[in-house]
């Protein structure tokens, strides 16, 4: 006998360990058992049953209608409310209102399957669930759940009707598709389970839905009842997959659908949400679902049709259901519910377990300690700059590449390249053709037929075409044009060019595309929100890699689970300061300095970039070019960088030699000009001129001795007009004679060399342009432009702007009145570089903030950028070196590095490893290994006169670093 006990006692216990566990327990289920029965022992039989049904309101419905479910919250005694359309402070003013008339606290639902912005305005819409469908990182998903949780959690709700485990593997459905994660039924278990956890973890009952599957259909619900005409077996793979493994996760509650399922339904035409077989035999005995069960929505055609008020309640219920969802009549619908239960047709078992589940439920939502919605910060707390870290995580592990013939993503080869985009479908799409152009220069061709289209794009080499749909709901509009479709099979078999498609919209859109084969590469970035369209840009050129997955079959050569994987290629990408550990707000206290600057008369205007971990998080432009200017400083405005020239022009060409075999640290100035070898000069090498210990002078002012006694250009060097004699122009009507570039190496070589000690000098530089020009037998310009600024994309760095830009896209830096007499615009504000043709070794070289960021970011990423190798990482770190330290000498070789005492160049809170350069006209860049930023100020201090040092004086530009560092959280 005591065998058999035991043999009993073990069965009991594998029992309780391997059969399903509630979800709608607590860890305290003690207490939370105690309050459930202290709840339901206090009800009459009307409140009880009054627990059953959820009734719906939107906050933005007229006094009558919200007063109407406020009564029935007094005299029904209804167990909760769902909110519809509204506004998150109205909705949180009757949760209030409504939860102080309540006996029981109520349970506070809403549909918010991509965040509260699917009933709610002024909230935040998170990517749709087949966009999630096509993420490989199930965390991200979990933590979209958790973040729509939050935001639940702070509304005063207690449940979101989601996930949907649907699984759409009908393309035509009207109601479910984007809805969906996907046709794989594996896939929508995954991030479904995910999704429900991040939910569940925010303390927010989850609810997986529309059970048993509402993915295989060409109705809505709303208007007709579905039909799914699967075999058992194919629902029990498919359909129901996803719903057993929720359920084995903890889901909360089932949302049951109203479809006509033949297989698990006999009863012809009979509504899943009325049927026994399903609600009970199936959901809670065969996969024994242990916790809250909801109808859909009692008051959608599909159901409402099928009976009379309150039957359709009074039938739902006896099928298994515990909450009666939008019921169209609760006064009915309660009265036929009391009369069932007066005749036995209800039993109080039947009653106490649904009305018992919900009061556990409410106890698990935390209503046993229920507290009002708090409105203060309301809509800042909804709306924090986390939703968007977590939206752009979100599509930039979404976005799919599904073709990609001859490896044409990420786009390397910048300098061969002509691109053309094409905007295709009926929603903007300026933020992906403005972030395309950030890289490369973009043109948009408009044109009305294809004959047009032919001719503009014979130009073209490569063809972007971008296909925007509306963003603003999962149920509009996806399809291509006629004319559309015509054009893409048209322009994808030119012959001198590549096809790259970027769709922004659900995948379902290419079913409608007869043939891919002319069709080179294809990017499903799903969604056209400004975000997606920004992170297509940076796949496409290998900012950012892509590594998503189709979560629907969309097309014959792209099934489910189509993707190829792309590896960044190390260009600059673009975000936000909290997506790399900084805060926005911190970074906020820039704006004011900067602002502050421009008020203190140090500088007319200025462009700030700060990058962090590959990532451009603050670009800002302010102010004005001249203090009287009409026109406002653009991201494009262009600066003259002045001694920003030695590091990102000339210093790289140095590099490039000394890999190469063409100098060497140690030669000196007699090894690189011969004539030097008589000099004083002639031991001075490489290593030290770079360092700023050869003991060479600061500057030589050559101008001066080309101006008459009464300080104007001298006839005798200069001329109004240029000739083959005089081709050096230096300003507008001022050409400098060809024979005084001997004159100025010459005077160099009757320099003597001063003190031994740091002393910061231009003239090195000099040499080393003379030196790289006679190497290559070819201007240090066009040099560095092709081995450095083409390659990497840079379309707004160069010398002699006015060569490639108009002069309003220049901004001045001086009014000259000593020199030339004139506004310096467009022209080298140093008077030696500009002597030499605009092209200086130590200064001469323009351009942005941003063009600047991409040089410093290739330094930190060890010479490598866009996929191009153009020095080796030996060779930074080489450059990158204080040699003469031990002597006070804090320079690296040809990069400023930081103070070794208390001042100097930088805030003082950078590290060792750091490294940039400031400029005379008020720029300067700085880049931290380390910290992995880099940091980019650009102004015109010396408008409208060089002598203002105010900028200088005020250490504006490394206070602004300090707060930078200041901003760094992690």
């Amino acid at each position: 006998m005591r065998i058999k006990l035991y043999f009993l006692l073990i069965i009991f216990i594998c029992f309780q360990s391997f059969g399903q566990k509630d979800p709608l327990a607590t860890k305290d289920s003690v207490a939370q058992q105690a309050w459930v029965e202290n709840q339901y022992n206090s009800m009459s039989l009307q409140e009880r049953v009054g627990q059953l049904f959820m009734v719906s309101i939107a906050s933005n419905q007229d006094k009558a209608s919200t007063d109407k479910i406020k009564n029935l919250v007094k005299q029904a005694g209804i167990g909760g409310v769902i909110f519809l359309s509204g506004t998150p402070v109205a909705q949180a003013k009757l949760t209030n209102a409504y939860q102080a008339e309540s006996k029981v606290p109520l349970l506070i639902g809403i549909d918010a399957e991509w965040g509260m912005a699917m009933r709610l305005d002024s909230t935040y819409a998170f990517p749709w669930n087949m966009t999630l469908g096509a993420i490989q990182d199930s965390t991200i998903v979990e933590r979209v759940g958790h973040q729509i949780g939050r935001h639940a959690k702070r509304l005063g709700i207690n449940i979101n009707f989601a996930p949907d485990l649907d699984v759409n593997n009908n393309p035509r459905n009207p109601i479910i598709g984007n809805r969906s994660f996907g046709e794989d039924p594996k896939n929508v278990a995954q991030k479904g389970i995910a999704f429900l956890k991040g939910l569940e973890a925010a303390g927010v009952l989850s609810s997986g839905k529309h059970f048993p599957g509402h993915g295989d259909t060409e109705t809505d619900s709303h208007k007709a009842l579905p039909i799914i005409d699967s075999f058992k077996e194919e629902l029990d793979s498919i359909e129901l997959f996803p719903f057993k493994k929720a359920i084995e996760n903890g889901l909360s509650s089932i949302m049951i659908a109203h479809l006509n399922v033949p297989a698990l339904e006999s009863r012809e035409g009979h509504p899943s949400t009325l049927s026994k077989a399903i609600v009970t035999d199936l959901l809670q005995k065969e996969l024994g679902f242990k916790g809250l069960i909801f109808t859909d929505a009692l008051n959608m055609k599909a159901v409402s049709q099928f009976a009379p008020e309150g039957e359709v309640e009074l039938q739902a219920f006896l099928a298994g259901n515990d909450v009666l969802l939008m019921p169209e009549n609760v006064d009915k619908a309660k009265e036929k519910m009391m009369q069932a239960y007066n005749s036995g047709l209800i039993t109080e078992e039947r009653l106490s377990l649904s009305v018992k589940k919900i009061l556990k439920a409410k106890y698990k939502a935390g209503l046993n300690d229920y507290k009002p919605v708090l409105l203060g910060n309301l809509y800042e707390d909804l709306n924090s700059v986390e939703n968007d870290v977590l939206y752009e995580e979100a599509i930039e592990g979404a976005i799919t590449v599904a073709k990609n013939n001859f490896s044409l993503m990420p786009i390397k080869k910048l300098d061969n390249k002509k691109i053309a985009y094409l905007h295709f479908g009926d929603d903007s799409g300026s933020v992906f053709l403005k972030s395309l152009n950030k890289y490369y220069k973009v043109t948009e061709i408009d044109a009305k037929n294809i004959s047009e289209y032919k001719t503009e794009l014979a130009n073209y080499n490569l063809v972007i075409i971008g296909f925007h749909k509306s963003n603003a709901s999962p149920w509009k509009g996806y399809k291509f044009s006629q004319n559309e479709l015509y054009w893409l099979e048209e322009i994808s078999h030119l012959r001198t060019s590549n096809t790259i498609l970027t769709l922004f919209t659900k995948p379902y859109a290419l079913l409608d595309v007869p043939n891919m084969d002319a069709i080179d590469g294809v990017v499903v970035a799903y969604q056209n929100s400004a975000i997606a369209q920004e992170k297509a840009a940076e796949v496409i050129f290998g900012a950012v890699g892509a590594t998503g997955k189709l979560p629907v079959s969309a097309h014959t050569e792209f099934p489910v689970g189509t993707g190829v994987e792309l590896k960044s290629i190390q260009r600059l990408g673009y975000s936000i300061p909290e997506r790399v550990g900084m805060s926005t707000e911190g970074l906020a206290m820039v704006d004011s300095m900067v602002q502050q600057g421009i008020d203190s008369l140090m500088f007319p205007g200025a462009q700030v970039l700060v990058a962090r971990k590959g990532k451009i998080i603050y670009n800002k432009s302010f102010g004005k070019p001249t203090y009287d200017s009409q026109d406002s400083i653009t991201s494009e405005s262009i600066y003259d960088l002045a001694s920003l020239t030695k590091i990102l022009s000339t210093l790289p060409m140095i590099m490039k030699m000394e890999e190469e075999g063409k100098i060497e640290l140690n030669d000196t100035f007699k090894d690189l000009m011969p004539e030097y070898a008589s000099t004083e000069l002639k031991d001075v090498t490489v290593l030290k001129a770079l360092s700023h210990y050869g003991r060479l002078p600061s500057w030589i002012a050559f101008y001066l001795d080309t101006l008459t006694k009464d300080r104007k250009p001298s006839t005798e060097f200069y001329r109004n007009n240029p000739s083959d004699a005089f081709p050096y122009k230096v300003a507008d009507h001022l050409y400098l004679t060809r024979s005084y570039k001997d004159s100025i190496y010459n005077r160099i070589g009757r320099q003597t060399l001063k003190a031994n000690r740091y002393r910061y000098s231009d003239v090195g530089y000099y040499v080393f342009k003379e030196y790289i020009e006679k190497t290559y037998q070819r201007p240090i310009d066009e040099l560095v432009d092709e081995f450095f600024y083409k390659p990497m994309g840079l379309q707004r760095t160069t010398f002699n702007p006015l060569k490639k830009f108009q002069v309003d896209e220049i901004v001045p830096t001086e009014e000259d009145d000593y020199f030339r007499y004139q506004r310096i615009q467009g022209y080298v504000h140093d008077m030696g570089a500009a002597m030499q043709g605009g092209v200086g070794g130590h200064a001469g070289l323009f351009s942005t903030a941003e063009d600047v960021a991409k040089i410093m970011q290739m330094y930190l990423q060890g010479g490598y950028y866009g996929g191009e190798q153009l020095l080796n990482e030996r060779t930074v770190k080489k450059f990158n070196t204080c040699y003469f330290c031990n002597k006070n000498v804090r320079r690296g070789v040809g990069f400023d590095k930081p103070q070794l005492e208390q001042k100097g160049p930088t805030c003082g809170c950078v590290s060792r490893k750091s490294f940039g350069h400031s400029g005379f006209t008020g720029t300067y860049t700085w880049a931290d290994p380390d910290a992995e930023l880099v940091y980019v100020f650009l102004s015109n201090r010396t408008y409208p006169t060089a002598a203002n040092n105010l900028l200088i004086n005020s250490a504006l530009r490394t206070r602004i670093q300090q707060v930078i560092y200041d901003s760094i959280i992690n």
